[in-house]
């Protein structure tokens, strides 16, 4: 028998109670999906034990999404999913929890977009933890070649989850169908 496998601490807070409603271990799912996204981005880890690594996922409604995305980026509107990196470029504390950062869902930008794409609401929550992650750990979209190595990145995530590509349309010809805004 090998060694025990030991994960990154994904904490999980729901203020949104339509997220239990249409995902009941909506909690579950995400420790899942966090700590396969921190597993791809393995090379981008702060320190070399995962089980130092910790992530925080709030799971709540358009309201709170405008209201941080208003504060924290001067935008005053909903949107699906923010990140808010901890280290910021710092080093990590030499022992002890790292903490990377928090991660925030809006339930009913992610219904919208859900239901527009074709997908399931667990399906799209998917991949905004996935994304949401991997800016955590830096990964971002400001330039062409960072969106397409980020795009990447979360499509192998997400397909290892067994999570349908959602740069692609549903037609099954693979077309490259951008989602970022």
């Amino acid at each position: 028998m090998g060694a025990p496998v030991v994960a990154p601490v994904v904490d999980v807070d729901i203020t949104a109670p339509q997220w239990r409603a249409a995902l009941p271990d909506a909690a579950e799912q995400c420790r899942r999906i966090a700590a396969a996204a921190l597993g791809a981005a393995e090379d981008r880890w702060p320190v070399d034990r995962p089980e130092r690594l910790e992530v925080s996922v709030l799971l709540a409604d358009d309201a709170t999404l405008r209201g941080l995305n208003r504060d924290w980026r001067g935008i005053d509107a909903p949107t699906n999913v923010l990140s808010f990196p901890a280290l910021d470029g710092a080093p990590p504390p030499p022992a002890g929890p790292v903490p990377l950062g928090d991660v925030a869902v809006a339930f009913e930008t992610v219904a919208r977009e859900a239901a527009a794409a074709g997908r399931s609401i667990p399906q799209h929550l998917a991949h905004m933890i996935v994304h949401g992650v991997l800016h955590l750990l830096g990964h971002d979209h400001e330039d062409e070649a960072d969106a397409e190595d980020m795009e990447r990145l979360e499509t192998a995530v997400l397909a290892a989850l067994g999570v349908p590509d959602p740069y692609c349309d549903d037609a099954g010809d693979n077309e490259h169908r951008p989602l970022r805004q």
